[in-house]
């Protein structure tokens, strides 16, 4: 059963080739982008232009993000009792241990460093759909 995911990735190159990932994978789950950690929040909470958001079953998120960065955004939806049940990957450039231990402070599900090489991203993401819908078991969150 395909299910809703949330991208926050400001860099068009890296949502294109997430996209592209998710088209080449044949992966039918729905992608849903924003571009900053405002953003983010205002879809998980569902306010302003994204008033009628879905909430998202899986989000994978950058940590380099305008407004709110990505550690802002993984504190505020693991401290959130609506929110915390929602996985997160996190996705992104930086290998730095100190992201890496923080993310998991936060409770991040996953931390994912990526692929420079493209046909690496395609398979990076293709990993991450796997486990999340093969191998583990989601919560069954509220549909809107």
């Amino acid at each position: 059963m395909p299910i809703n995911v949330l991208l926050v990735e400001d860099d068009p190159a890296d949502e294109l080739i997430t996209r592209e990932a998710f088209e080449h994978n044949k992966i039918g789950n729905t992608l849903h982008v924003v571009r900053d950690g405002e953003e983010a929040l205002d879809f998980l909470y569902r306010r302003g232009v994204h008033a009628d958001a879905v909430r998202p079953d899986l989000v994978l998120l950058d940590l380099n993000l305008p407004k709110y960065d990505g550690r802002e955004v993984l504190q505020q939806i693991k401290t959130d009792d609506d929110l915390a049940a929602i996985p997160v990957v996190v996705l992104t450039t930086s290998s730095a241990e100190e992201d890496i231990m923080r993310s998991y402070r936060l409770h991040a599900n996953a931390y994912v460093t990526k692929p420079v090489d493209l046909d690496q991203f395609m398979a990076a993401i293709r990993q991450i759909d796997e486990f999340f819908l093969t191998v583990v078991k989601l919560p069954k969150g509220e549909k809107a």
